[in-house]
């Protein structure tokens, strides 16, 4: 009996680190999506339903959002403020531990303003297997 609890606990233990991503997978499916430009994918599969999203100020979008919903809209709303994009772009991430980090960019003209270059670092904490926080650095 010792032996067939033991078995099913591994059993057990192997079908749950099974389910979940490491840092590392969800940093690789991120990097993937934003080169491929399926950015509304990376939301429904890699976040949780309950992270929180920062930035470095909130000149242009509200500093910190919380609930995936409310991320999302954020992310429309700065999507309308772009009248043309020439350029964007999102490096390989580095990974340690629960977390991974992107240098990422763009190069556009925002509606009523004039063209701007967008250069940050963007820091993304892993909990069992999805995006729980983003950070945004600038």
């Amino acid at each position: 009996k010792i032996i067939k609890l033991l078995s099913d606990y591994n059993l057990f233990f192997i079908h749950i680190s099974m389910t979940h991503l490491t840092t590392k997978q969800v940093a690789a499916r991120y990097y993937e999506l934003t080169s491929d430009s399926l950015l509304d994918k990376i939301y429904d599969e890699l976040y949780h339903e309950d992270c929180v999203s920062i930035e470095p100020d909130d000149k242009l979008l509200p500093k910190r959002v919380m609930w995936i919903g409310a991320i999302k809209e954020k992310w429309e709303y700065f999507n309308s403020l772009i009248e043309e994009a020439y350029s964007a772009y999102c490096d390989k991430p580095i990974f340690a531990g629960n977390t991974f980090a992107c240098a990422m960019g763009m190069d556009a003209t925002l509606k009523g303003y004039w063209r701007v270059e967008i250069n940050e670092i963007a820091v993304f904490s892993v909990k069992d297997g999805k995006i729980v926080s983003e950070e945004y650095f600038w």
